[in-house]
C-alpha cells in the first residue's frame, strides 16, 4: 500500500434522504474519526467491517452533533485498499455538513473527485481499465448498460488484455533466445512462431473492436432523430415512447418548431430520442430555423425512425427524406392505420429499400410493441453492432487498442518480408506497452489526474 494522507468526503448525494454517509480513508481513517466518536468502544478497538453505534460529538463543547453507525474497514480488504470509516448518519444538508466539518478539522483533508478510487488503483486492488468503469457503473442508464459496466469492473476486459500481452511476453522471449544464440539456426521456426501468435493477437484485437459501437451506445445511449414532414404523429410518438406528455399535440401543422429531446431505456437500449421540428418548405421565420435543426439532428443521428403518414399519398417531402436517411440505420413508421389509407405500401417499400416497415397507429397504440422490438432486433442482430461478451465503451480503451493492432500488424508485416527479428521485437514491444497502458500499466501522471477528475466527490 502507498502511503497517502487521510482524505474525507460526502458519499451520498446532498439533500433531504433518510441517511447520509461521510467515507473517510488513509491510514489515520480510525484516529480521525474516534476524535469525534463517542460509543461503547474506541474505534481504534473494534474488528475489521463491524458496524459501531454511538454519537458524534463536537469535542471544543461537547455537543451531540448526530447519532450516527461507524463502520470500520481496515487495510487491505477496503475500497481504496487502506483504512476506511465510513459515517453513517441523519441525511439531510446542515447534520451532514456539521459532521464533515468536524471531520475536516481533526486530521483529514476534503478528498479530489474519485481520489477513493484512485487510491484503489495506485494501491494495487483494481486496474485502471476496472477503475474507469465505475464512473461508468455510475452512469449507466440502463440494466443492460449497468451489466457491461459492471463486467469490466469484475475485470472482463483486464483479463483478455492480461491475456494478449502475456502473448506478446512470450513472442518477445522466442526472439531474445534466438538472437541471443544464434548457433542454433532456429530463426525461421521464431518467425513463424511470431506469425502465428501475432495472427491470434490481431483476431483477439479485432473482436475486441467489434463491440466499440455497441459499447459506445450502451455507454452514451443511442441518439435516434424521429423524422417526418408535418402532423405525421412524430411528437405523439415522442410521448408514447416516453410514457409522459412531454411534446405537445395538437391537429394544427408546424406545432413542435424546435428539436425536443427525452432519454428513455427501451428493452435495455438508452434512447436519446428526439423529436424534430416537421420538415417542408416554409416562410415562417421560426419554424425555418426548427426545420433546419431537425436536418442537423438528423446528420448527427445513429438511428432514423421516419414517419410516413398512412392517410394520405406518398408526398414529394416523403421521397425527399427516405433519401436523407439512406445513410444510417432506420426505421419506416407508416402511422395512423386507424384512419382510411391512402399511401400506396408497394410505393413505401419501394423508397424505404432494405429499411424495415412497421405499421402503427399511435393514437391507439397499435404496432407500437413491434416498433420496439424492431429497434431492439436492428442493436442487438448486427445492423448497428452484434452483441459481444465484452464491450469497449471507453474511447481512450478504443485508442489505444486500434494503436495496438497497428503495431502488431507493422511487426507481422516486417516478420513475413523477411526483415530482422530486433526489428519485429520492436513493434511487438510497441504493441505490449499499448496494451499496458489500457490496464495502466505505464500512464501519465496528468492522464490519471484527468481520468479520476470526472468522478463524483466520494468515489
Amino acid at each position: 500500500m502507498k502511503e497517502f494522507d487521510t482524505i474525507a468526503a460526502i458519499a451520498t448525494a446532498l439533500g433531504e434522504g433518510s441517511i447520509s454517509v461521510i467515507r473517510v480513508s488513509g491510514a489515520d481513517a480510525v484516529t480521525v474519526v474516534d476524535r469525534i466518536f463517542q460509543g461503547k468502544h474506541a474505534l481504534s478497538t473494534v474488528d475489521s467491517h463491524t458496524m459501531n453505534y454511538g454519537n458524534i460529538i463536537d469535542p471544543q463543547t461537547g455537543e451531540r452533533v448526530d447519532e450516527v453507525f461507524c463502520a470500520v474497514f481496515r487495510a487491505p480488504r477496503t475500497y481504496s485498499g487502506e483504512d476506511v470509516v465510513e459515517i453513517q448518519g441523519h441525511g439531510g444538508i446542515v447534520a451532514v455538513q456539521r459532521v464533515m466539518r468536524l471531520v475536516l478539522n481533526h486530521g483529514a483533508r476534503l478528498a479530489e473527485p474519485g481520489e477513493f478510487t484512485k487510491r484503489a488503483f495506485l494501491n494495487g486492488r483494481i486496474d485502471l481499465s476496472q477503475a474507469e468503469a465505475v464512473i461508468d457503473v455510475i452512469r449507466s442508464k440502463t440494466d443492460a448498460a449497468m451489466k457491461v459496466a459492471f463486467r469490466q469492473v469484475e475485470g472482463g476486459l483486464s483479463v483478455k488484455i492480461k491475456e494478449l500481452r502475456q502473448k506478446m511476453v512470450e513472442m518477445l522471449a522466442h526472439i531474445e533466445v534466438t538472437i541471443d544464440y544464434p548457433e542454433h539456426d532456429v530463426e525461421d521456426v521464431t518467425i513463424q512462431h511470431v506469425i502465428r501468435e501475432g495472427d491470434t493477437i490481431v483476431e483477439a484485437i479485432d473482436a475486441l473492436l467489434g463491440g466499440a459501437t455497441t459499447g459506445k451506445i450502451l455507454r452514451e445511449g443511442l441518439k435516434t432523430v424521429i423524422v417526418g414532414k408535418p402532423n405525421v404523429g412524430k411528437s405523439s410518438l415522442l410521448n408514447a415512447l416516453s410514457r409522459t406528455n412531454r411534446a405537445i399535440v395538437t391537429d394544427i401543422e408546424g406545432t413542435t418548431r424546435d428539436i425536443l429531446e427525452e432519454h428513455i431505456n427501451l428493452r435495455g437500449i438508452p434512447l436519446n430520442i428526439i423529436d424534430t421540428a416537421g420538415i417542408r418548405e416554409t416562410e415562417d421565420v421560426v419554424e425555418k430555423i426548427g426545420v433546419e435543426r431537425s436536418r442537423e439532428a438528423l446528420e448527427a443521428a445513429d438511428l432514423a425512425l421516419l414517419m410516413v403518414d398512412a392517410s394520405r399519398p406518398l408526398s414529394d417531402t416523403d421521397r425527399e427524406l427516405a433519401e436523407l436517411v439512406k445513410v444510417r440505420p432506420t426505421i419506416v413508421i407508416l402511422n395512423k392505420l386507424d384512419l382510411p389509407r391512402r399511401a400506396d405500401l408497394d410505393e413505401l417499400r419501394q423508397i424505404a429499400g432494405e429499411f424495415k416497415i412497421v405499421e402503427t397507429s399511435v393514437t391507439t397504440g397499435a404496432g407500437m410493441e413491434q416498433l420496439e422490438r424492431a429497434v431492439e432486433d436492428l442493436f442487438l442482430s448486427g445492423g448497428i453492432e452484434g452483441q459481444e461478451s465484452t464491450y469497449l465503451s471507453n474511447a481512450r480503451h478504443v485508442a489505444l487498442l486500434e494503436k495496438a493492432r497497428r503495431e502488431m500488424s507493422e511487426a507481422l508485416e516486417s516478420a513475413r518480408i523477411g526483415m530482422t527479428l530486433d526489428l519485429v521485437s520492436v513493434d511487438v514491444r510497441n504493441c505490449w506497452m499499448s496494451l499496458g497502458e489500457v490496464v495502466g500499466e505505464a500512464v501519465a501522471d496528468d492522464l490519471l489526474d484527468q481520468i479520476f477528475s470526472q468522478f463524483c466527490l466520494g468515489k
